[in-house]
Order: structure tokens, then C-alpha cells, then sequence
């Protein structure tokens, strides 16, 4: 017998990436759209989803019942907001549906309230749907292993002038992923700011520089610098489709997964 169709819920559906995933889901074999929602107040409210993907009329609206989405849905991707995604969480483990979360900017509490929701749904968290950056990720924690001290790390990070978190999550996985390599507290070893006089830089710190401008979708290079050589692993996104292609192999993956919180690392086995 075949697998019936994955019906899959998009929130936020009328923003950027909504949009894409629209447009995604709708030309990805084995999946259908099974709805969109938005914030309460958006003008995208009763708009036909077809329409706002630029895919003709499809005859399914934008509302703002984010509980019907879930309801009626295999799974849910989720890039909004951080208090909304929290509640979409809540809806997830009420309904015991996936959900697939690409929202950055979460804070300790609200990542601790997703993991309680991952009790009673499959959840999937990453602060990048890349493909290409979750195996960046993976190649910094190995190579911070590899190399002491002796190597200073900076992550530099750029994006759109829209984006208003910094720096990015993704660059705060990289630093994490260096950190873990190193065996070593991200947070005692974070510098974020500098200005002014800051004197020699401490052995051992994990360096951030956030670049903001234009219409680039993600780019994140992590450099290992020593005495008399360097190493540089870059990733370049250059639309947010890769996004969106993350995001539904995330979703595709959940199918018959046990209740958890997971990350693209288990997606992608690596």
C-alpha cells in the first residue's frame, strides 16, 4: 500500500520564508500543503496560500488559528518568532504533531519550554535548516579539536539588513560547535563586542563579528588563526531555499518518530 501524502502546516505563512516553503511543499513529491497561518492582524489574513506563493489559486486561505493548523496537520514548519514559536510548541504537544522549527533568536527559557514540548511531539530544532551548514558544524567542532589555543577562533557572520537578532544563531551553533571541540563553556569564553581600547586578545576566546546590509540570505565563515597560518571553513547561502529544502527534509524525517527534541545532526545521521 503507499504512504499516504505528508500533510504539512506552514506558520508565519505569508513572511519570506513562509512563502518559500509554500512553494517548496507544493513541488515536493509526497507532500501537500495542509494549511497556513499568521499572526493575528496580518494584512495576508483571507488571502488565498496559492496566491501569496505565486502559485495560482489553490483555494486554501491564510487564517490565524495556529491550533486548527496542527490539528489538522502531519507536521508543522515553524520560522516566526520566538513567543510565537513557543506557543506553536504547546500546540504541537497538545496534538502530537511534529514540529520543525527554524526560528532563531530563542532564549534559555524558551528553549527550555520547546524541550518540555518535545516530551509529547517530535520535535525538531535548529538554529540553520542548511544542509551545507549543519555539515559546517560538524567540521568546526572536529577541527577545534584538533588544534589547541594556539589557534585563535572568530566567526563572522552576515545577513540582510531585516535580520534583527545578532549575532546570528547560526553563529552562535558555530561558536558552540567550536567550544564543544575544545571542551570549553561557550559563554566563559564568548566575546561579542569590542570598541575602543580592548587591550590583546585573550588566549582561548571565541571571537563574533555581525555584518549586516543588502539582501545576503546567510553567510558565516569560522577562521582558525595561528602563528603563520590560517584555516578558514566558509559556508555562502545565496537564496533561502536551501532553508526551506532543510526544513522539509526535517519534516519528511519526523515521520514515525517517537516523541523527542531533535536536531538537524540526527536528520542528517551525522
Amino acid at each position: 500500500m503507499a504512504m499516504a501524502d505528508l500533510r504539512i502546516g506552514i506558520t508565519g505563512c505569508s513572511g519570506r520564508m513562509g512563502r518559500m516553503l509554500l512553494r517548496t511543499v507544493a513541488g515536493a513529491p509526497g507532500c501537500v500543503i495542509a494549511g497556513g497561518c499568521d499572526a493575528t492582524g496580518s494584512p495576508a489574513l483571507g488571502e488565498d496560500l496559492g496566491i501569496l506563493a505565486g502559485l495560482g489559486f489553490l483555494d486554501m486561505k491564510a487564517d490565524d488559528d495556529a491550533a486548527a493548523l496542527f490539528a489538522k496537520s502531519d507536521v508543522v514548519i515553524d520560522f516566526t518568532v520566538p513567543t510565537a514559536t513557543v506557543a506553536h510548541a504547546g500546540l504541537a504537544a497538545k496534538a502530537k504533531v511534529a514540529h520543525v522549527i527554524g526560528t532563531t533568536g530563542l532564549d534559555a527559557d524558551q528553549t527550555a519550554a520547546i524541550g518540555r514540548a518535545a516530551a509529547r511531539a517530535p520535535i525538531v530544532l535548529a538554529p540553520n535548516m542548511s544542509l551545507g551548514v549543519n555539515v559546517l558544524l560538524a567540521l568546526v567542532e572536529r577541527v577545534a579539536s584538533a588544534l589547541d589555543a594556539d589557534f585563535d577562533i572568530e566567526i563572522v557572520e552576515m545577513h540582510h539588513r531585516h535580520k534583527v537578532d545578532a549575532p546570528s544563531g547560526t553563529a552562535l551553533a558555530l561558536g558552540r560547535a567550536a567550544a564543544t571541540g575544545r571542551t570549553v563553556d561557550l559563554a566563559a569564553v564568548a566575546q561579542k563586542v569590542r570598541d575602543g581600547i580592548t587591550g590583546a586578545r585573550r588566549r582561548g576566546d571565541i571571537g563574533f563579528a555581525t555584518l549586516r546590509g543588502g539582501d545576503v540570505a546567510g553567510e558565516h565563515t569560522v577562521i582558525f588563526a595561528g602563528e603563520g597560518e590560517r584555516i578558514e571553513l566558509t559556508h555562502k547561502a545565496s537564496n533561502r531555499e536551501v532553508f526551506a529544502r532543510g526544513a522539509l527534509k526535517a519534516a519528511l524525517w519526523t515521520r514515525g518518530k517517537p516523541p523527542g527534541l531533535y536536531s538537524m545532526k540526527d536528520v542528517l545521521g551525522l
